[in-house]
């Protein structure tokens, strides 16, 4: 097993050589960078000339574009990046591993809370509708469940915050903190509860967006094992069907599962880009979102490393998870 999980990390090293390269690649193609978005107003007033604009350009390292000019700086960002340093963010001021680590567990909070509700809820759903195939239940949140997944995180976000935040007042409607409310530095825990109350709505619509995936990929699924013959014969010798169900069928169900929720490992700390956005929550999609309409290139390499390493990461978790779910599958 030892030499399969070298095999991968050095697939996975090749992956992310490539991942960089193209990302890299398509950030200096920008129409507008950095400078650009920074500069364009006093170009305009004659505040500064494009001479100017090019000496900034230089001093920032994006001056040529070129083939080569882009190969050189590249190699640069590379060398760098192997030994740990992800370059300064042009936007926030500061190293980009500092603004990752500042701002990355706001995202995660979120997302892992919403990941845990998906599988409470997802499964055990996804189950019943499966065993109760064509019945009432099933259609109802067959149903349901089509429609979390077919709405567009910023209209879900736009109608709970009229309902809850605007119409009744139940929920804060933007924001991580009350901007009306002043505590004492030491009131650590209401600071805590105010915060918390405001992360409900997001929570919230993350977790009615991603249920229904869970539900229907989980019912799918049960479905296949369930009209397999060992459950037949399951069933003949006589076992509960809560035993034929859960112990069996369930079981034979968890690789494909483990497979999609391999998945799930970028998406906890990579941050929801557009609820974020909607909701104002100063998480790392959040801040991802705005590096990129501003051309922050060494941000947009540094996120989306993350979110690389995150994903090949959660590919080699899922493959040695395969034995622990089902002993009978071998890693060669």
């Amino acid at each position: 097993m030892l030499k399969y999980i070298l095999r991968r990390i050095g697939l996975s090293l090749l992956i992310l050589l490539g991942v960089s390269a193209l990302i890299y690649l398509l950030a200096m193609l920008m129409p507008a960078d950095y400078i650009d978005n920074q500069t364009s107003a006093a170009l305009q007033s004659g505040a500064m000339t494009r001479d100017d604009v090019m000496r900034l350009k230089e001093l920032y390292g994006l001056a040529d574009k070129s083939f080569f000019g882009i190969t050189k700086s590249y190699t640069k960002w590379l060398g760098s990046t192997a030994r740990g340093d992800f370059g300064f963010s042009f936007l926030y001021g500061k190293p980009v591993t500092k603004v990752l680590g500042d701002y990355v567990w706001i995202s995660f909070i979120i997302a892992l809370f919403s990941f845990v509700l998906e599988i409470i809820i997802g499964i055990p759903m996804g189950i019943k509708a499966s065993v109760n195939q064509y019945s009432a239940y099933d259609y109802t949140v067959s149903v349901f469940a089509m429609m979390g997944a077919s709405l567009p995180s910023f209209f879900l976000s736009a109608l709970l915050m009229n309902i809850l935040a605007i119409k009744f007042h139940i929920f804060p409607l933007q924001g991580l903190t009350s901007a009306t409310k002043v505590f004492a530095q030491d009131a650590h825990f209401l600071i805590f509860m105010d915060k918390a109350w405001h992360l409900i709505l997001p929570i919230t619509v993350l977790t009615l967006l991603g249920v229904g995936g869970t539900m229907k990929f989980t019912r799918t699924n049960m479905l296949e094992v369930l009209n397999s013959d060992y459950i037949r014969t399951a069933r003949a010798k006589g076992l509960s069907e809560h035993t034929v169900t859960y112990k069996h069928a369930f079981r034979n169900t968890m690789i494909p599962l483990i497979t999609a929720l391999s998945g799930m490992l970028p998406g906890l700390f990579g941050g929801a880009m557009i609820t974020e956005t909607v909701f104002a929550i100063p998480g790392i999609g959040y801040m991802a979102l705005r590096a990129t309409q501003q051309g922050d290139i060494p941000f947009i390499m540094g996120y989306n490393m993350f979110l690389s390493i995150l994903t090949v990461s959660g590919m080699l978790i899922s493959d040695l998870m395969y034995m622990v779910v089902d002993p009978r599958v071998k890693l060669s």
